[in-house]
């Protein structure tokens, strides 16, 4: 993509501050998104859902099966609101830049948050906080600093590796597929707009593409939220 970010440097007079604006303002269009749809799914709830209370039903069921896949739901079920809020926002995220890509002169405003390493960097980050946040408050301090230690002393510096290859592989994970699946979007929107013949040779590949992107979406914000799973349940229980 030749397209710039709006980018405001040096925010406060601090030097190494920068905001990007797309980041800023796609995050918080798939934040109400996510909002709305709760709000819409939760609202007037009957004892038989139907509609969007029937679809929101689901995608709990949907993350109650990934957690027990992971841990026992004993133990998992505090994980329930992290599962869903990680799965309906990274997924309306990665779906954003699908169908449009909002572009004011050159820099490029609309596009799937997630399609940005520092967004996707800082969720798997978040999580990895999160693992050890609850290992240490589920097992207790001196039983879970121990499974660094185990079986002998210098298994140390190989778990810490561990720890920074789970959050840059669970981040450039999401980030590559969604960024990549952008790259070609927009290299089929240039030929389509090069001309009556690049906008057929550009229409069917693109329509494909797009189709094969919201699948491509969906997988990751599955995949993204199983890991999460797992890598939460190596920490919180002994018997992994």
């Amino acid at each position: 993509m030749d397209h710039s970010a709006p980018i405001v440097e040096d925010v406060f007079g601090i030097s190494w501050l920068d905001f990007n604006l797309s980041n800023v303002l796609m995050i918080a269009v798939a934040s109400l998104i996510v909002f709305l749809f709760s709000v819409w799914g939760s609202r007037k709830l009957q004892m038989k859902p139907t509609g969007m209370q029937n679809f929101m039903e689901w995608v709990v069921e949907f993350v109650k099966g990934i957690i027990s896949d992971a841990m026992d739901w004993k133990t998992g079920k505090i994980f329930l609101p992290l599962g869903l809020t990680l799965i309906t926002y990274i997924l309306v995220s990665n779906l954003l830049g699908v169908m449009t890509m909002g572009v004011v002169g050159h820099d490029l405003w609309w596009k799937s948050p997630t399609a940005d390493a520092t967004l996707t960097l800082t969720l798997s980050a978040m999580v990895v906080v999160l693992t050890h946040f609850y290992g240490i408050k589920i097992r207790g301090t001196k039983a879970y600093f121990k499974e660094y230690i185990s079986p002998v002393p210098l298994m140390l510096p190989f778990k810490i590796i561990e720890e920074f290859t789970n959050t840059l592989t669970l981040g450039l994970r999401l980030f590559g597929n969604i960024f990549a699946g952008e790259v070609l979007l927009s290299l089929l929107v240039g030929m389509a707009g090069a001309g009556v013949l690049g906008f057929i040779g550009a229409a069917l590949p693109m329509m494909a593409w797009q189709g094969f992107s919201l699948f491509i979406g969906g997988i990751q914000a599955f995949v993204f939220t199983m890991l999460t799973m797992v890598y939460m349940s190596h920490k919180v229980t002994s018997d992994h």
